[in-house]
């Protein structure tokens, strides 16, 4: 019987596709594993990976379908990526066709060459009898095309767009006579130049020194070092040595950034140190930029690849360092979709694969991350001090309950932007809350206007005119009366956007800049307010959490943070991890330059333990405490969770299989429980009913063992055919 190829399809189901070689057998090699196929399945056609191949199938041999054409000259997922991704399957135990295609540009996984290609048009024999005897006739444009084809030799589409206008019209009707006719032909990227540096670095601090000095000596080998540096410490100059050490190799990086559109300063930087080429990975590129940039990193002429999360997956040959920067950010949990993996946790696995080392850098690591510190899993590089001999700024708390507050806004914090504005330093205020108000009440019957297809109350975007849901992206206009009484409404509680109006009215004549997703929207905006701020034509920042992620504003001496109680009493164990880290990250942002900086933060709450610990002893010594109550409480890090997520039309429907889910493991082996089902903490979400299933163990192995067994039988329920649902292990929200 022939050699049988085991194909990963893009479908949910958890297996591999047996199918024969390409007919007829032995005409061509047998694809290597890595390659992309176009098989039948069913009454379709799709593009499949082979992952391995077997002597026989437990098919029987009648029922085979041979491939129908094989893609690639060479594979498109070398053994370390395959193994990479096959290990994510297991562990977040996702179909391995799925787990693939999200490490593929979307033109990939619909047959798109791998290799850049020229289209090419010719002009066939019967073309060029047809323009001899002074055809087509009664068509100018088709003639024109084809007597340039024939005086050329053919062209490429691109000279074709410089020559003719509309010539694909006149294209698609010789095509369909048969006069001309078109190809691709693989394009060799050209060669380019060996990596060297644009400008030498700054002098290191010795503790810089040290860190370089120690992740250098990995090199070749696998050792995970967390970079634990204090806001303006100069992380991102470390990593900047390490890659030039990795491009002196001849080897090449992978850098992960939480969000490339919030570090354009990062992308900078690398492109003023490097005289190399470099591929960026993002979600906001087109499927075609995206498509160019696999390219870039696949053929292997970009030197440093550095993206968001997916770019985990991307091809890099011969690796030499990866980079998480951040590294506690949770935009590195994939949220969306089924697949919900760590791009944190996965750098780690890929470095460990391909024995190199992995930096991950923040100020404020998360708490798994500094377990695995105390427990001697990664190494610690501290870098205690900012560089350039700027000072950390002071930190302060402002009890809103012994202060006038106009707007959000207390008094003391007014005087204090009104101190600094005088002394010529810029002041970033912080609240993560955007729109204008996030409540339109009516005063006379106490009606707030409500999302329909959420539990949620709908956001004043009052310069817009419009009540918008930040949940499902519901919108309506807003109304001038209460649709209830018909009395007056008026906007409660604060957002970026009054903010914005409060700061203008007090401080009349002062630039305002805001950043955050309404005001960044289009490709430029987000520069348009760096380049106000680094110029200073911008005296004040509204922002929200995009302010704190990687921007260095060297004359901002002042950081006021709004609402710092949000997350002091959740529910979610994590919750106050988030706050502590927001609140430090935010900070961070005042006196990177030579001037001192302050920052205020207000509450109503000002005896609450997080923020006395974060005042006497920053982040480290919350982090301390903070794990202490973790392992008293068994929560992650010293137990594993698992959850399944479901939605549906009904709530009775998503607790009714996640109950049947719950059912099927009466008893769940020793040391494993399973908590819920529960409605979700917004039951109602985008018209759908939202629930959830908690697996906890204290032991991994036992967890994984059990979901191997348990999930299959899930999969297999009636109800769940009335559901949508996933899993996510290691999940980062609950509630």
């Amino acid at each position: 019987m022939p050699q049988v190829l085991r194909v990963a399809l893009d479908t949910p189901l958890r297996r591999l596709f047996d199918y024969l070689p390409p007919a007829p057998a032995g005409a061509v090699p047998l694809p290597a594993v890595g390659t992309r196929v176009r098989v039948p399945f069913g009454r379709q056609r799709l593009v499949g990976l082979v992952l391995a191949t077997a002597d026989s199938s437990e098919v029987p041999p009648g029922k085979l379908k041979p491939i129908l054409e094989v893609l690639d000259a060479r594979p498109v997922l070398d053994s370390s990526a395959i193994e990479l991704l096959t290990w994510a399957a297991q562990y977040y135990h996702h179909p391995i066709g799925e787990v693939l295609a999200a490490a593929l540009p979307r033109p990939l996984r619909f047959g798109a060459p791998a290799a850049e290609v020229e289209e090419r048009w010719v002009a066939t024999d019967a073309g060029a009898e047809a323009a001899a005897a002074g055809e087509p006739r009664r068509a100018p444009k088709q003639r024109a095309l084809l007597s340039l084809l024939l005086e050329r030799g053919g062209a490429p589409a691109a000279t074709l767009d410089e020559r003719l206008s509309s010539w694909r019209e006149a294209a698609r009707a010789l095509l369909a006579r048969g006069l001309i006719a078109s190809t691709e032909i693989g394009i060799e990227p050209p060669a380019f130049p060996e990596p060297r540096l644009r400008a030498p670095g700054p002098p290191l601090l010795p503790e810089q020194s040290e860190a370089v000095k120690a992740v250098v000596s990995g090199l070749g080998r696998f050792v995970a070092y967390v970079l634990h540096g204090i806001t303006g410490s100069g992380k991102t100059e470390v990593y900047l040595r390490l890659i030039e050490r990795v491009l002196e190799q001849g080897r090449r990086a992978l850098v992960l950034v939480p969000e490339i559109g919030l570090t354009p300063q990062l992308l900078g930087r690398f492109r003023e140190r490097f005289d190399a080429p470099m591929a960026v990975l993002h979600s906001a590129l087109t499927d075609s930029e995206r498509l160019a940039a696999w390219r870039e990193a696949w053929s292997g002429r970009a030197r440093i690849v550095l993206g968001t999360r997916s770019v985990v997956f991307a091809p890099v040959p011969d690796l030499g360092l990866i980079v998480v920067d951040e590294e506690h950010d949770a935009s590195y949990k994939q949220h969306e979709g089924g697949f919900h993996y760590s791009a944190r946790d996965l750098a780690v696995v890929r470095a460990r694969h391909a024995a190199v080392p992995v930096v991950l850098g923040s100020a404020t690591p998360a708490l798994e991350t500094l377990h695995n510190v105390a427990a001697g899993r990664y190494a610690h590089l501290p870098l205690p001090r900012r560089a350039a001999e700027a000072q950390p700024p002071r930190l302060a708390l402002l009890d809103l309950r012994t202060s006038a507050v106009r707007s959000g806004i207390a008094t003391p914090a007014v005087l204090a932007i009104e101190r600094h504005l005088a002394g010529d330093g810029q002041v970033l205020v912080f609240l993560n809350r955007r729109g204008y108000a996030p409540t339109l009440l009516c005063t006379a019957c106490g009606w707030i206007a409500p999302c329909r297809e959420c539990d949620a109350r709908l956001t004043v975007h009052l310069a817009a005119g419009r009540l918008r849901c930040h949940h499902c992206g519901a919108d309506a206009p807003l109304p001038a009366r209460c649709l209830q009484c018909g009395f007056a409404v008026k906007p409660v509680g604060q957002g970026t956007e009054r903010i914005e109006e409060t700061l203008a009215a007090l401080f009349p004549g002062v630039s305002i800049a805001r950043l955050d997703r309404d005001v960044v929207r289009r490709r430029g905006d987000l520069e348009e307010v760096m380049r106000r701020m680094s110029s200073g034509e911008a005296r004040i920042l509204v922002g929200t959490q995009m302010v704190t992620k990687g921007h260095d504003f060297p004359n901002v001496t002042l950081v006021v943070v709004l609402n710092a109680d949000h997350g002091l009493f959740s529910t979610d164990f994590r919750a106050s991890e988030r706050l502590a880290q927001t609140i430090v990250q935010v900070a961070g942002r005042a006196g990177r330059g030579a001037k001192p900086g302050e920052v205020l933060i207000q509450t109503e709450f000002p005896e609450h333990p997080l923020l006395q610990s974060l005042l006497a002893e920053g982040y480290d010594g919350f982090a301390r405490t903070a794990l202490r109550e973790r392992e008293q409480a068994a929560w992650p890090p010293f137990s594993r969770l698992a959850a399944v997520r479901d939605s549906a039309t009904s709530a009775q429907a998503a607790l009714g299989f996640l109950t049947d889910a719950r059912s099927i493991a009466q008893r769940p082996p020793r040391g494993v429980r399973l908590l819920g089902p529960v409605p979700a903490a917004m039951a109602k979400r985008a018209g759908r009913y939202h629930a959830q299933l908690l697996i906890e163990s204290g032991e991994r192995t036992r967890l994984h063992e059990f979901l191997d067994a348990w999930l299959p039988e899930v999969d297999s329920l009636k109800s769940a055919r009335r559901v949508r649902w996933s899993l996510d292990v290691d999940p980062i929200e609950l509630f």
